[in-house]
């Protein structure tokens, strides 16, 4: 079956970076798009960054954008999310996600994993 393990979360100060991975596992990775979400306290969930099954197309929202980087290794079958100039309201649990077909910009995804805390302090 298909499993998505999230790794790298961690308590950071604001300012600082961070890189989140994904391990895919059960599924033809290359052939997958996959996206990063993510849950505050008391908020919903909501999409963060999302990049295509051949890596040449991403997709971020507003508010990390600039700040986020996507990326996947098809070889490996790992997505990163690399994060940068972090801040307090970046606090929550992010999740990788995963889904054959269009579009990707959405909260419709197949697998989900079980996601990994990130604390920025002030």
């Amino acid at each position: 079956q298909v499993q998505l393990v999230e790794s790298g979360g961690g308590l950071v100060q604001a300012g600082d970076s961070l890189r989140l991975s994904c391990a895919a596992s059960g599924l033809t990775f290359s052939s997958y798009n996959m996206g990063w979400f993510r849950q505050a306290p008391g908020k919903e969930r909501e999409f963060v960054a999302a990049i295509n099954w051949s890596g040449g197309n991403t997709y971020y929202a507003d508010s990390v954008k600039g700040r986020f980087t996507i990326s996947r290794d098809n070889a490996k079958n790992m997505v990163y999310l690399q994060m940068s100039s972090l801040k307090p309201e970046d606090t929550a649990v992010y999740y990788c996600a995963t889904k054959s077909g269009r579009p990707i910009r959405t909260m419709a995804y197949d697998y989900w994993g079980q996601g990994t805390q990130v604390t920025v302090s002030s």
